[in-house]
This record gives structure tokens, sequence and C-alpha cells, in this order.
């Protein structure tokens, strides 16, 4: 019989962790949390002291029923839950759910699941950390009377099935004053001036662009301006004024944090933040590997700290050295340049073993925990590999009073590139280095090229920029970002189209409503302070109920102004030209609890209804109905005729309204390219 009982979150870990350990030990999950506050009430004694009111999470009961047999049978119990406040949390309240007062109990923790790792935390147990549960706590409470408080007021004044949050009110502020700026954004115009130059003895012209006039940059703002630079241009003979020849060094990547892997995952492989953290806790969790069975792939994937452990950097090094060579070994290890507070608790993301290739893996991984796992790997071996360099050549060519520059750069060395390279850096257009160029080379005129430009509103958000922002705010933590983000869009404050975060009409509602009785609430220095006022109770220097008692009075206050003085707001329904087939309306566009429908606006006197199917703008290859985006009944996507079922056709792939050139059918997306969904015909674009 087990003498040592080890309780983690998740069932995952069970498999991974049990066969790191001998037969006295018993290892089991308790799904997570298992007590919460209530949610038919507040479950906060505001009277008494602020004090919670927990409960067991309904349909825990077994869980419960098993675990407390368990710690029954057990001499000792380690609680292994995750390395943050939230795992501490948990421990906390299964010491209290199955009265543990009697019996040895002990707190351990790691940051990846290895062997190693396992056993060092077995002969290191600690008791648990209760600043970091009182953390928890307060920021638990916090966020349920902002919610129990704020979202029946939304309710009452708005519609029902609203929310506010502490921290999804000011990201949707965030992303609603972007919105603002762009709409309110008044473009200007400028010019630019390219000219095409012959060098002597070489083939290839070169492209010089305007920078100013003698040493002064020049703007353009208009045709007239660029009329008379080019008129005082005439006539004017190229020459070679001064030849720069030097060396740049790219910084090798830091290691992965919580913010920069959803934000790198999102913008190379095209993962929504939510997707990155499911196959990321795939991968901590422990993954079957053939041969060595199950193994946890990389190291705990909530943090905001660039730290790496001392053997895990000099395992790196020494992989880099066989597979590299010496001379790409980094010097150092690479410094974060950050003002904000960093939680050092634990290490960057990271594999948990550097010889664990990605290509060793592959086949034991689904395709996307095979990507994932390949972008952290190659990530974490780039941090400990040199710099980039790069040969550049910058030429300033003099034509009349005016300079015009070429710049040309050239990879001498690739350093940390040759293992990775970030999603948004440039390619080099030129790679040639202008080497035959000096000041006595004799070049000609060939052509001058003017172009019109008007300048950009600032972009629209994406997920990975909304992480970044809140992050560079210091709102949220790594645990937060991805719950956030989906909070507002399953609520339908924002929608997401290409990538982009839009505001919808009930998006901007509530975030005037909130902005006008709740200003404190969404401003963004207030929520940053409050978050370092966490983690001075995480430190043990702040008392968690007085940051609660310090809060409390003034949303009562707004809370209670806001009822006397909001008045109801009504959403309009979104028309469409769908013509109802019972009394002849435009339909109007309805969310219900699965999705947008569409219903009769003549509502009760006409119920009817239909399903709501979003055009892609394409006509379909069979009827030249439109095509839409439909669901099987597992809810894969695929591509479909609206006029199904008289209409077949359907696609997995998205359609695209330009037709073969080669064999005049219907062309598809495939990743970045367009083909020819006829694989017999094989066209690609």
């Amino acid at each position: 019989m087990a003498k040592y009982l080890v309780i983690v979150e998740s069932p995952a870990k069970v498999k991974t962790i049990k066969k790191f350990l001998g037969k006295n030990y018993e290892v089991v999950a308790s799904n997570g949390h298992v007590r919460d506050l209530p949610k038919s009430q507040l479950g906060v004694d505001v009277e008494g002291g602020f004090e919670p009111k927990y409960i067991t999470i309904r349909g825990k009961g077994d869980i419960l029923s098993m675990l407390r047999k368990e710690v029954k049978k057990a001499e000792k119990i380690y609680l292994a839950t995750d390395p943050d406040r939230e795992g501490e949390a948990i421990s906390w309240h299964l010491t209290k759910a199955l009265k543990m007062e009697n019996k040895q109990v002990y707190r351990i923790s790691f940051n990846e699941i290895t062997q190693n790792a396992v056993k060092a935390s077995l002969k290191n147990p600690r008791e648990i950390d209760m600043d970091l549960v009182d953390a928890q706590q307060a920021r638990r409470i916090l966020d349920r009377m902002v919610g129990y408080r704020i979202s029946p007021l939304l309710w009452a004044k708005v519609k029902r099935g609203l929310s506010a949050g502490r921290v999804q009110s000011v990201a949707l502020r965030i992303v609603c004053d972007r919105e603002e700026e762009i709409n309110s954004f008044i473009p200007e115009e400028y010019w630019s001036l390219d000219a095409t130059l012959n060098i002597e003895g070489e083939k290839k012209p070169i492209v010089a662009k305007l920078f100013g006039k003698g040493n002064d940059k020049l703007a353009i703002g208009s045709e007239e301006e660029m009329n008379s630079i080019l008129k005082q241009l005439e006539d004017k003979e190229p020459k070679v004024l001064e030849v720069k020849r030097g060396e740049r060094s790219k910084k090798a990547p830091l290691p992965f944090t919580t913010s920069t892997l959803q934000q790198e995952a999102s913008k190379a492989l095209n993962f929504p933040i939510q997707k990155t953290m499911r196959i990321a806790q795939q991968l901590y969790e422990g993954v079957d590997i053939k041969g060595q069975g199950t193994v946890g792939l990389i190291t705990y994937l909530r943090t905001d700290s660039i730290r790496i452990a001392d053997e895990a950097d000099a395992a790196a090094r020494e992989f880099i050295k066989d597979a590299y060579g010496e001379a790409y070994l980094s010097a150092g290890e690479g410094v974060k340049k950050n003002t904000a507070k960093i939680q050092d608790a634990h290490e960057a993301i990271r594999p948990s073993d550097i010889n664990r290739t990605p290509s060793e893996v592959k086949d034991s991984l689904s395709r996307d925990q095979f990507r994932l796992y390949q972008l952290i790997w190659k990530r974490f071996a780039a941090s400990r590999m040199a710099n980039a360099v790069y040969e550049t050549t910058t030429v300033t060519i003099g034509i009349g009073e005016y300079r015009f520059h070429v710049s040309t750069s050239k990879i001498a060395f690739e350093g940390f590139m040759s293992v990775y390279v970030e999603a948004d850096d440039e390619k080099d257009a030129q790679t040639a280095l202008l080497k035959s160029i000096d000041e006595d080379t004799k070049i000609t005129l060939g052509s001058y090229e003017t172009k019109q430009h008007f300048t950009q509103p600032p972009a629209h958000y994406t997920e990975a920029s909304l992480v970044k922002t809140l992050e560079e705010l210091g709102i949220g933590r790594p645990s937060t970002y991805s719950p956030t983000i989906t909070t507002i869009l399953a609520r339908r404050y924002i929608i997401k189209e290409n990538r982009n975060l839009y505001v919808t009409e009930i998006g901007e509602v509530v975030n005037s409503i909130m902005k006008e009785s709740f200003p404190i609430i969404v401003d963004e220095h207030f929520t940053a302070n409050m978050e370092s006022l966490l983690d001075g109770v995480a430190e043990g220097k702040v008392n968690w109920k007085s940051v609660i008692s310090n809060f409390y009075p003034d949303l009562d206050a707004a809370v209670k102004e806001a009822e006397k003085e909001l008045e109801k707001v009504t959403i309009h329904d979104e028309e469409t030209d769908e013509i109802c087939e019972v009394c002849g309306r435009n339909m109007v566009i309805k969310y219900g609890p699965h999705g947008k429908f569409l219903a009769c606006p003549g509502f009760p006197e006409c119920r009817n209804t239909r399903p709501y199917f979003e055009k892609i703008g394409v006509a379909c290859p069979k009827c030249g109905k439109d095509v839409v985006i439909k669901k099987t009944k597992k809810g894969r996507k695929f591509y479909g005729c609206i006029d199904n079922p008289s209409c077949d056709f359907m696609s997995w792939s998205k359609p695209v309204a330009e037709k073969c050139p080669r064999c005049g059918g219907y062309m598809i997306m495939k990743g970045n390219k367009v083909v020819c969904a006829d694989e017999q015909c094989g066209y690609v674009k």
C-alpha cells in the first residue's frame, strides 16, 4: 500500500509523475479548484471584515470523496499543484476541504515535470505560502466585487447576459480607444522620389531614395512641391559623395515569457491566444513520446521571467557548441530592460531538455503541438547563441543640391538566425553590397519615379498586440491575458476578423457606461497600481484585506450613484437583406446561447427564425449563390452553398472568387497560397 500521497491539479500530470516515483507513492488529481465563492451571491461578508464564504464547487463531490479516502490511507501528503499563486491557493483549499489538520502535509512545486525536478521537490518540501494564497484571494474577491456589483446594473440598463470585470473592462476600453483613434484619423499626403541610377561597369542599376536637401532631411507634402524639386533636378548629373561600409549586429532574442510566446505564436503560427495556452499546457503536463513514455516537454507556461536555470543554460551551450560550433555561442545572457515588476518565481518558458529536438519528437506530437514545441525550442536555443552580424553599405549620392541614399546589407555571420528568425523580421530586399562603388565611380541618371502616399491610422489591435499592450501597461498577469481576451470575445464586446479586433455596438455601449459611471475601474493606471498592491501582498508587505477594504467603499458608492443616474440603453438589432418568408419584413441578427441567428423583427406577432450563415463574398461554383461558413455536427468548420440541400457544394478549404486560368475550375486557399481545387490540374498561383 502506498505510504505517500501526491495531489496534482490535472489528470494529465498523474501519468507523467507516476512513472518517476516508486510504488510507495500514489498520485491523484483534484481537477483544478475544489472550493470557490458561490455563484448565486457575492460570497463576501462585507460587514464582517470582507471574509470570503467558500463552498465546494458543484460536481466536485465524487472527487473530494476519492481524495478523502486516499488522504486517510497516506502517512504523508504532498500538494504538487502549479508553481504560482493560483496553484498555491488550490493547495490551501485542498487542506481545508480534505480536513488535513492532523496529517503531515507538505507543499512541493516544480517548474518542469521531469524526473530530476519532481524528485528534487520531494527532497525540499515546504509549508504553504500564505502570502501567495492571500494575493490570490485578494484578486479573486476584487474581481468578484466588480463583476457581481456592476454586472446586474448592466443587465438592468442594457440587456441580460452582459458582464463587467476588473481587467476585462480595461482591456475593452483599450480596444475602444484605439477604434476611436482610427475613426478620427485624418490622412496626410506625402510624396517620395526614387532615382534609378546606372553604375559604370555594372549591369544592374540601383535605386536611390531622396533623403533631403544638403544635410537636412526633406518632407514633400504635395505634388506642387514635388514638381518644384523635379524642376531643380533637371539637367543635374549624379555624383557619389560618400560610401560608408560597416557592420551592425542583430541581438539574439530573449527566451519566451507567457506574453511573448502568445504574441509570437499568433504571428508565426496564427494561433489564437487561447489555443496557444491550451497546447502549451499539454506540452508542460506531458505527452507520450515513443520509446520514452509520458514526458513533460516544456517548463511552466505562466511566467513573466526571462531567467534560465544554470543547469539548463549549461546544457544548451553544450548542445550549441556540438551542433554549430563554439563561434555560435553567446558571450553571456541577455538582460531585459523593463521597469515593470517582474515575478521571478520561476524560469522563462523553455524545453525541459534541449537535447530533445523537435525532429526527434515530431512523430509523437500532433501537428499543432509540434509547431508550438518547435517554436519554443528554437527560441530558447537562439537565446543562448551569438548575435547575427550584417555587413552594411550606405552610399550618399548628390544630384544638384539634393541628397539620395542607397542602403544595402548582407548577413556576414548568421549566429542565432541559423536556428530562429522572428515572424515579423524584415527580409533583406537587397543583398548586393555595392562593393564596386567608391567616390570615383561614374554613375548616370536613368529615370525618376514619384509616388504619392498618405499617412495611415494606427493598426487595429490583434490578440497579440493587445497582450503586448496589457503587459506594457502592467495590467493583469501571465495567467490573465488569455481568459481576459476570451471573455470579451465571448461576450461579443469585440469580434475578430482576419486577426483584427473590432468593437461591436454592445461593446461601445458597455465601455461608455463604464467610462461614465466607473472611471476608476477602467483607468489603466489604477488597474496597474492594483497589480502592484497584489504583488505587495504576495511578498508579505501588504495586508490583503486592507486592499479590499480600501477599494470597496468607492465601488459601492459608484454603483449606487449609477443605479439612480443611468438611463436604460436600447441596443438596435442589425438589419439584414434577408426577407422573412412569413411576413415580408427584413430579418435582423440576434444573439442566442449558440451564437447568431436570424429573427423576424415582428416578434411576437411573427416568430419566424432562421439560421445565420456568414457570407465570405464568393459565389458558389455550382449554382452562383453565396458560399457561407458552416459547421459539422461536431463543430468542424467548412464552406458550403447557402442553398443547401438543393445545392451540395462544400469545401474544407476556403474558396476564392478567382477562377483557375488553367482549367476554369474554382480555386481555394492553401496556407498563404491560392491553388486549384482540382488536384489533377495542380495550378498554383
